[in-house]
């Protein structure tokens, strides 16, 4: 068993419930970065090809968890309205330049290099269980992204690993990020149904309180190795979860099986 293995078979929780009607639910929307896409793994090997082929030896575990910082703070004081609107492209790419200008290394990599580091996010890998669930999701019910992510990059995700979504939406959409109210709005709008009949599904528990609030229900995927094997990503139940399961597979399994053929609307 590798040591990915033995992490997830250590710290998944065995917890599954689903508390909510399935035929109740019209739509499901999904967020993306960590909770269908292995953003981690993605990045990390990204960047330590680029970087051995300078010739430069980094531990792209802990660049990447200096990038997801910086990108968390630009991505809160644009909320806050303390600095302008800018795509998650434009925040990956600024911050990016302000990481390297803070190791020796940094010059080593031209604009080029930091492009290619930066489009990385537009290249995110699925998890395993991530198109199998949402094929077995998507015989019953609406599918639609709820990202932060920019609209080119996860248009260019789902299109590469063909992904059944119906719809895809982005905060980009609405100038803003979760959990902003107007990008659930957003959600509820476009897809023309009650906001309680839309489940958000998300590993991102800031995300789903958002959701909560406005009134969507709610599914907790864990993500054990979200931030690599070493990590301690938060997965323990919460009272506010109306479903949760240990996979994408597992809550398809909730969800169909107990919901009626003429569920999904089109």
């Amino acid at each position: 068993m590798s040591q990915a293995q033995e992490a997830l078979a250590v710290r998944l929780p065995e917890t599954a419930f689903c508390r909510v009607d399935p035929s109740s639910i019209k739509a499901l929307t999904f967020d993306m970065q960590g909770s269908l896409l292995d953003f981690y793994t993605t990045i990390v090997d990204a960047g330590t090809r680029l970087t051995e082929s300078r010739g430069i030896q980094v531990d792209w575990t802990d660049v990447l968890n200096r990038w997801r910082k910086a990108y968390r703070d630009q991505l809160d004081g644009i909320l806050a309205g303390a600095i302008p609107w800018k795509s998650t492209d434009g925040i990956y790419r600024s911050t990016l330049d302000e990481l390297l200008g803070q190791v020796d290394w940094g010059s080593v990599l031209s604009p080029a290099d930091r492009d290619e580091l930066s489009a990385a996010w537009s290249t995110l890998k699925p998890w395993p269980d991530t198109r199998p669930g949402l094929l077995q999701l998507h015989q019953r019910f609406k599918l639609s992204t709820l990202s932060n992510g920019s609209m080119s990059s996860i248009i260019s995700i789902v299109k590469t690993h063909d992904l059944p979504f119906d719809c895809v939406l982005t905060a980009e959409l609405v100038d803003s990020s979760k959990p902003d109210p107007r990008v659930y709005a957003l959600a509820q709008q476009s897809l023309g149904v009650r906001a309680d009949q839309i489940l958000m599904v998300a590993c991102h528990k800031y995300d789903l309180a958002a959701a909560k609030k406005f009134g969507f229900k709610v599914a907790f995927i864990p993500r054990p190795l979200e931030f690599g094997p070493l990590a301690q990503a938060d997965v323990g139940t919460e009272a506010y979860f109306d479903v949760m399961a240990p996979s994408l597979i597992e809550l398809a399994d909730l969800l169909v099986a107990n919901s009626p053929d003429d569920s999904r609307i089109g």
